[in-house]
């Protein structure tokens, strides 16, 4: 596809992902860095990659690496994207793109001086059917919007015994389920609408302040799989399990979210119903090739992913005919394809067609709002959202 070399950091469960996604758009991948040495050969060696880099500061160095995946845990995200962009290198980071606001802001200026291409991972984006919303919504197919509801909800981390690196506010941040399941969807939802939310109310739990660590690392969502028994130590956690925030939008619409990580038998589950003035949309993950289309004087709809019969712009994301189901990886195909199609064309200055680190600042200030208002226990404005 592209001659742009990239490297990836972050060899536990989201990394290999990049990789296997690079690799179907034919991008030439340097090698990967894991937590230590070991780790990284080890992970090369099951991927088939060319290079175990050691550590990361070896893949800032490598003249020949033009660009950097960055899929570690959050505290490392800021450090490691300011590198690779000081080093010239074009960055795609997991989110959270930082920790903070501020941390955020100052990558999204960096990335403007050097002139990089600079993205985050909202991949959900990228499911056809979402850009199809998006296109109906834009086409003025359901009037003025009234209201934008949903969730996302997982139960990976239901019982004490659940326990990984994102659950530690000192590793992922203050925030985890909004920050780590919930970003997604906002993100999804201002694509989608074109709203900016002008104000937040929250309400957030911690179900399990105690957890029970086990020896060593748990690879995220693995933790359930392993019925073994093995020892533990108590840690306190002060992040939330799960959370509802309502929504005001600019404009007048209103909203509200659901999320959590202990809901049992949901897996991996986002759902929107988007209301509006001339009808409704409707879509959920865990039936990706579905559209609902709601109607008040007509029978309702249902929109199977075909690219013979969605939009244009939804076409372009769609690889195989209809009824040959597309999914999660392929998102992170599509997202990436975006990214490097972008660095291609070489015109910096046009209107990136990716998710940039400005929208990875704006789901930094609006987590940053939700905690602000769980914590005073009132609507708080969302301000600094542009930078």
């Amino acid at each position: 596809m592209v001659n742009t070399r990239v490297a990836v950091v972050g060899a536990g469960f989201i990394g290999p992902v990049h990789v296997e996604a690079l690799r179907r758009i034919g991008v030439e991948i340097t090698g990967i860095a894991g937590v230590s040495s070991a780790e990284s050969q080890l992970a090369a060696k099951a991927l088939g990659l060319p290079k175990a880099y050691k550590g990361f500061d070896d893949i800032v160095a490598d003249e020949t690496v033009q660009a950097v995946h960055i899929a570690t845990p959050n505290r490392l995200h800021y450090p490691m994207a300011k590198a690779a962009l000081n080093a010239g290198k074009h960055v795609m980071c997991e989110k959270p793109l930082a920790m903070n606001s501020t941390e955020s802001a100052e990558l999204v200026g960096l990335a403007k001086r050097m002139g990089l291409a600079a993205g985050v991972n909202y991949n959900i984006r990228y499911y056809p059917l979402c850009i199809e919303a998006a296109d109906r919504i834009q086409r003025g197919a359901l009037g003025n919007i009234y209201s934008v509801c949903g969730s996302y909800v997982q139960d990976w981390l239901l019982y004490p015994t659940d326990y990984n690196w994102r659950v530690l506010a000192e590793e992922g941040g203050e925030l985890r389920a909004i920050a780590d399941i919930g970003t997604h969807w906002l993100d999804l939802l201002h694509v989608i609408t074109g709203l900016e939310v002008e104000a937040v109310c929250a309400d957030l739990s911690t179900v399990h302040p105690v957890r029970h660590k086990p020896s060593g690392e748990v690879e995220t969502f693995k933790g359930k799989q392993d019925k073994t028994h093995v020892r533990t130590e108590s840690i306190g956690i002060s992040t939330e399990d799960y959370g509802s925030v309502l929504l005001r939008f600019q404009g007048g619409a209103k909203g509200c979210l659901w999320v959590s990580q202990v809901t049992a038998g949901r897996k991996n589950c986002l759902r929107y119903e988007i209301a509006g003035s001339e009808g409704a949309l409707a879509w959920c993950s865990e039936k990706p090739n579905d559209l609902w289309i709601g109607h008040r004087d007509l029978p309702n709809e249902g929109l199977i992913r075909d690219p013979a019969i969605v939009c244009e712009q939804a076409r372009r994301f769609i690889s195989y005919p209809g009824g040959h189901n597309e999914g999660f990886p392929d998102t992170f195909k599509q997202c990436f394809r975006a990214f490097y199609d972008y660095i291609q064309a070489g015109d910096f200055s046009a209107f990136a067609t990716f998710p940039t680190f400005a929208d990875g600042h704006r789901e930094i200030v609006l987590c940053e709002a939700i905690l602000r208002s769980y914590r005073q226990g009132q609507w708080v404005p969302v301000k600094g959202v542009h930078v």
